[in-house]
This record gives structure tokens, sequence and C-alpha cells, in this order.
């Protein structure tokens, strides 16, 4: 069965087209569930990863209410990504959508919930600030055929860059190169911090085991000199030493050893890739074929990144 006519009927004159990946699409093969505590709001909160049919796509369902995976909901937040509908917010998503992106889950209900009823926010566990958490639960359950409720499969497909796409503010810029495999090349610049300082890093044609093994393990890093001002932004309350790798301007890295010697840029790279997959629909993919080059990103930039794709369609 083909993907709706929507998805195949777009230009390739255009400078994103719509492919088939030669691939069909998959899903969970049974449910998982995490908890765990949640970086900025500090509360407990519990996801629970469902199979789903295909063409249904990435979507939270918190208090029955379903909020999807698309870049249409994403709003402005400090230090990650929000997704937003009827006034219901999903904090922190990115580690979680990276890690279903990039281990091929493409169509999952993510129910979730916090120890407060009555909370209209809520906010995806940090664990140890990596995506390892999830992408161990995904390897342990395996992946499945998803199909849909006519019981047939759906062919998975994939936005191509047909001509250079670009975002950029001030010193920071994004660009996607048509290429016919998934690269990214990522870097960061803290000049004021020389424990890290500036970093490049790129990845091979990017697959789920290169994933794994090089970008789900790099955890989340602030400055130490910072911390004090995001709490009292209220920032970071279930932050500590456990979630996060910190480091000061004058001291180097507070809590060693890293993982890898470039893994705040690694990490960057993991955040990229959760926030790139609110590009796709319908159980396709969400990371564009093409070579990604990104300079002092952030999740506004890659949001705005994003959108500029879908002007691109």
């Amino acid at each position: 069965m083909l993907i709706p006519t929507a998805l195949n009927a777009l230009k390739s004159s255009r400078s994103i087209s719509w492919s088939p990946t030669g691939r069909f699409q998959q899903t969970l093969a049974g449910c998982l569930e995490l908890s765990g505590i949640s970086l900025h709001s500090g509360k407990v909160s519990k996801v629970k990863l469902c199979p789903e049919f295909a063409g249904r796509g990435r979507y939270f369902d918190f208090k029955s209410n379903f909020i999807p995976a698309s870049i249409d909901y994403a709003e402005e937040s400090s230090l990650c990504t929000t997704l937003s509908k009827d006034g219901f917010k999903i904090r922190t998503v990115e580690h979680l959508l990276s890690a279903l992106e990039a281990m091929g889950v493409d169509n999952c209900r993510i129910e979730i919930a916090n120890e407060d009823a009555k909370d209209s926010e809520v906010e995806v566990p940090i664990f140890d600030g990596s995506a390892c958490k999830w992408v161990d639960a995904i390897e342990e359950v395996g992946l499945k055929l998803a199909i849909d409720q006519r019981g047939n499969c759906c062919e998975k497909m994939a936005p191509y860059v047909n001509q250079p796409v670009y975002a950029w503010r001030n010193d920071c810029y994004l660009v996607a190169f048509p290429a016919k495999a998934v690269r990214i090349t990522y870097g960061i610049d803290f000049p004021q911090v020389p424990g890290i300082g500036c970093q490049w890093f790129s990845t091979a044609p990017l697959d789920n085991m290169f994933y794994a093994e090089q970008i789900a393990p790099s955890r989340t890093f602030c400055i130490y000199e910072e911390v004090e001002q995001m709490r009292n932004m209220g920032l970071i309350r279930g932050g500590s030493i456990e979630n996060a790798l910190v480091c000061s301007v004058s001291k180097g890295w507070i809590n060693p050893p890293l993982r890898f010697h470039d893994e705040p840029c690694r990490h960057k790279v993991l955040d990229f890739i959760g926030d790139i997959s609110l590009f796709a629909r319908l159980g396709s993919q969400g990371l564009p074929v093409a070579h990604l080059v990104v300079y002092k990103g952030g999740h506004s930039m890659h949001a705005n990144f994003v959108r500029r794709l879908s002007e691109n369609i």
C-alpha cells in the first residue's frame, strides 16, 4: 500500500521531495514503560511507549489529549523542546524523539503522566542526560512491521533535499545540502569555557547502530557558573551531576570522566536529531536525506529550520 497521495504528489522541482526508502514503516513489538525525574520541573514522570498503526506517526497521549510529535505543535521554550496543544504541554521531548527517530520507531503512542493530576504540563524524564535508556528499552522490546487498520504494510517515505535549504541567526547557521544518505556535521563553540571550547563532530552515513554506539550515550551539559541563574529562572530543578555534565569556566569538568572527548558536541547532534524528527509525518522519516551542517545551533534554531523545510515542500 502506498503512503497517502499528499506525500507522493510533491513536485521534485521543489527543495524537498518525498520518495520511498525501500523499507516498510515500523512500530514497537510491544509496550515498554519507564519513569524518572524530570530535568526542569524536578517532578517524577512515567512514560509508556505503545505500538501504533502504520500512518499514525508518533504522538503523545497526556490525560487523553493527543499531541502529535510535529513541528506544528512546537513552541519556544528555554533549554528544551516543548510540544503544546489546547493548553496542554509536553516538555523536554528531544531525547526520546531522537531515540525513536534514529532507531526506526516510525509509529508510536507515547502515554505520559506525572504525580500531580492537576498539572496541564508534563516533562519527559531525563535519566542520565543521554538517550541510552530509551535505546536500551527499544532494543529490548524490539520492532515489528507496522500495519494499517486494513492489515496492510505501508511504505516508509523520506524527505530528500534537492537544493540547499538554510537558516541562520548572527554567526549561527544550519544548512542542508543534497546528498545520497543522511549525514550530520555539527560544530559548537564556547570560547569562554576552555574545557569545552570549539568542537566539531561528523557522522558517517547515519544508521541505528552508529546512533546507539556513538551518539545516544552522550549526555547533556551545562556551565557551572550559569547554574544558579538557571535555577532562579525556574529551570533545571531536577538537574544534578547524575544527569548532566557540568563544566566550570576556571576549573574544567566537575564530574568527569567524559564518555567521548567531544561528548558535548555529540550531545548537540542527539538533540538535533530529536528536533528534526518533528518534520516526520504519517509515519515517514523525519531526518532529511541530506548532508546537514550546523554551527552553534540550539533548539530554537533547529525548530526554525524544520519550519523552513516545511515551507519548501
